[in-house]
């Protein structure tokens, strides 16, 4: 038997060895990532926050008024929590996005690559044989599991709340077209989803911010900076020509899923701009470190 015919055999064990470890690598980082203190910490924080919006709707409207008056300056949705409680969701998930749902995965995200080389496990988890880039690609696809279930937490929270102090049933859409209930519910996964999406170029970009430094901490602070910098940014007129080209700018898209029809202009706008940032600093953060020298 010629080298050439032995070779090809021994080939598929290698890989299929490489694809169980990288599984194994993935569910691996899941589960240390959903079982830390501090993951578990954001989440009942974020669960938290819907129930207070509830609340403080419920005394404000405690007087028998159906309605709220926010000036101007409620949330989206806010005014209409107390006709029907699955508007809570909606206006719970437009609180948290702008500043706790990223904040949260800049926590995450941040301490990815930062916090192993700050613990000193980074360079054990490389002596493995999937190495950088799919130990990189599992940190990235954990990160993008905990946008989802913070986001989920976020809407059944929301849900619960808003079923157990108010009444629930037909929704009305903001092009004023009735929908029913369980469209209503139907639109409530599809906003929850598209507002992960939202998440996944913040994720990218704080995930490259970590391979840039060995302390956890500081990649956090530098990622929570960018995420402030930014949404301020978007809120200079004077900027106008480029804050379609700034990650949060299509952020509050996903309120055109409660127009009937929907409206999908800015969804996908925002849906690309997500995959942009996506591309262009997951590139940055394997270019990063796939070159850089592990000493911890």
């Amino acid at each position: 038997m010629s080298r050439a015919e032995g070779a090809a055999p021994s080939s598929v064990p290698v890989r299929a060895v490489h694809r169980l470890w990288t599984l194994g690598l993935l569910r691996s980082e899941l589960t240390v990532t959903f079982r830390r203190w501090r993951t578990l910490a954001l989440l009942v924080v974020l669960a938290g926050v819907p129930v207070l919006i509830g609340i403080a709707v419920k005394i404000e409207t405690g007087d028998g008024s159906s309605e709220i008056d926010g000036g101007g300056s409620s949330p989206a949705f806010l005014s209409q929590i107390t006709n029907n409680g699955l508007f809570l969701v909606f206006a719970a998930l437009a609180a948290t996005l702008p500043v706790f749902l990223p904040m949260a995965v800049a926590v995450v995200a941040g301490d990815a690559i930062a916090g192993e080389a700050s613990a000193g496990t980074l360079r054990y988890l490389l002596v493995a044989p999937a190495g950088r880039t799919r130990l990189l690609l599992a940190k990235y696809a954990t990160t993008l599991a905990f946008c989802l279930v913070a986001t989920l937490v976020v809407a059944a929270s929301a849900l619960a709340a808003g079923a157990l102090l108010f009444p629930v049933g037909e929704v009305m859409t903001i092009s004023g077209v009735p929908i029913s209930f369980g469209d209503g519910l139907i639109r409530v996964g599809a906003i929850a989803v598209a507002v992960a999406a939202s998440l996944v170029g913040f994720a990218a970009l704080g995930l490259f911010v970590s391979t840039l430094t060995h302390s956890g901490i500081a990649a956090m602070a530098a990622t929570v900076g960018l995420l402030i910098t930014v949404q301020i940014l978007d809120t200079i007129p004077q900027l106008d020509a480029v804050h379609p080209y700034l990650f949060p700018h299509y952020w509050l898209s996903f309120a055109d899923l409660l127009r009937e029809p929907v409206y999908w202009d800015e969804l996908w706008k925002n849906l690309g701009l997500q995959g942009v940032y996506a591309a262009v600093f997951g590139s940055a953060a394997w270019a990063r470190f796939t070159t850089r020298d592990i000493t911890a």
